[in-house]
């Protein structure tokens, strides 16, 4: 089984997937069948492997891992069992975003802008990194990397990203100027020099970048939307949400605009933009209406 198993791996890496759990989790499934004499996925063999998992998500996730690898094999070879996904009853749990207003994100740049010591570099850094991120949707760790040489006219390049993705990510035109901006009083730098740094010239940490902004939160008088406190994540939750509300009306442009936004976010797959429609209360709301409007006068959206 070990030599399927590297041949999947090494086609799943082809298409841009790291696979490096999922190589960890499946050569240790192939042990666990080889000790009972077992070439092929068995379905109980699975499951009891997959049970030895401390919590019900890690059951879960080893089963899936195997349910993935024979999924693919079973098109060639049909020895193999398919074993049932969804066997431990593990169900994911997104926890629901705050959507900054307008008025929320002014504020946050705004308080950014007062960060001390005046009159150096840090307050600009953290006001123009939060409006870049506001701007354009960007993983804070994606913000964090870029370097001058990732800055072009054709927007910013974002290398090597969360799914191993490499994607042009264009700037609105007030965007580039407030970024620009920030780069005039950065200060020249070479191509790999940071874009965001520290004080000695370092790429800003996320732990720093993190715990700066939950500050600014308080400051900025931002009051939690649900259980939880904003996060610095939920500027690209927000982003998505404003694009999503402003999609085109028509089945085939809202489709189009949605696998768009998928590319444009770098999603793996369109699946975890389509979240962003169900995760924010003023959508579904959205989708309701439109479904009332066709059921009751017939009318589509």
């Amino acid at each position: 089984m070990l030599k399927t198993i590297e041949t999947y791996l090494a086609l799943r890496r082809a298409t841009g997937f790291a696979m490096s759990n999922a190589e960890y989790l499946l050569k240790s499934f192939a042990g666990f069948a080889a000790e009972r004499g077992q070439a092929y996925v068995q379905t109980q063999t699975a499951i009891d492997w997959a049970a030895l998992g401390p919590s019900i998500a890690q059951r879960d996730a080893r089963l899936k891992a195997v349910c993935r690898f024979a999924r693919h094999i079973r098109i060639e070879d049909l020895r193999h069992e398919l074993p049932p996904g969804n066997h431990f009853g593990a169900r994911k749990r997104r926890r629901p975003p705050h959507i900054y207003s307008r008025t929320e994100i002014a504020r946050l740049i705004e308080t950014a802008g007062q960060l001390r010591p005046q009159g150096c570099l840090r307050p600009l850094t953290y006001a123009t990194l939060i409006a870049l991120l506001a701007a354009t949707g960007l993983r804070i760790s994606e913000a964090l990397k870029l370097t001058f040489a990732d800055i072009s006219s054709d927007g910013l390049l974002i290398r090597e990203t969360k799914f191993r993705k490499t994607r042009l990510v264009p700037l609105h035109d007030t965007a580039a100027a407030g970024l620009q901006r920030y780069l005039q009083r950065r200060g020249p730098g070479s191509g790999d020099d940071p874009v965001f740094a520290d004080a000695h010239g370092q790429p800003l940490r996320y732990i720093a970048v993190k715990e700066t902004f939950d500050r600014l939160v308080g400051k900025a008088g931002i009051r939690p939307s649900s259980a939880h406190r904003p996060r610095l994540h939920d500027l690209r939750h927000t982003f998505a949400v404003r694009a999503l509300q402003d999609s085109p009306t028509g089945r085939n442009r809202c489709g189009a605009h949605m696998v768009a936004l998928a590319t444009y976010m770098g999603h793996v797959n369109i699946y975890a933009t389509y979240w962003y429609l169900e995760a924010t209360a003023d959508l579904v709301r959205d989708i309701a209406m439109a479904g009332d409007a066709f059921i009751s006068e017939g009318k589509r959206a």
